[in-house]
């Protein structure tokens, strides 16, 4: 089914709505560098599920592009990464940025796995 330029738009800010209180309410759970790590693994987990599951596209532009869009955050990854650098060193931000990324892209392969296995 094609999706029309206005409805693709409109469900890709209704996701990121969804997204960006999504994100804001586990950043008043969880503090700091935790909590971004927390949350673009869990983005990533839902993007890789979102990604190979046979959703359609209104679906995807809702839950793949709106909320893990929103709800992933490179910008807070990218400040903590400058934080630690300034706080605890060069060798803290790169261990910081490579935890961050192994995270998200073993949580991407890992929500694809599992789409696939559900929908067989």
């Amino acid at each position: 089914m094609s999706v029309s330029p206005l409805l693709a738009t409109a469900l890709v800010g209704v996701g990121g709505a969804l997204g960006a209180a999504g994100r804001h309410a586990v950043g008043l759970r969880i503090e700091g560098r935790r909590s971004v790590l927390l949350v673009n693994a869990l983005g990533s987990l839902a993007l890789g599920a979102v990604s190979a599951a046979p959703i359609g596209s209104a679906a995807t532009l809702l839950f793949g592009v709106g909320f893990c869009g929103a709800f992933t955050t490179f910008s807070s990854f990218a400040v903590g990464a400058v934080r630690t650098a300034s706080e605890t060193g060069v060798r803290a931000a790169a261990t910081l940025a490579a935890s961050n990324l192994a995270a998200a892209l073993a949580a991407f392969v890992l929500g694809s796995s599992l789409a696939v296995a559900v929908a067989g």
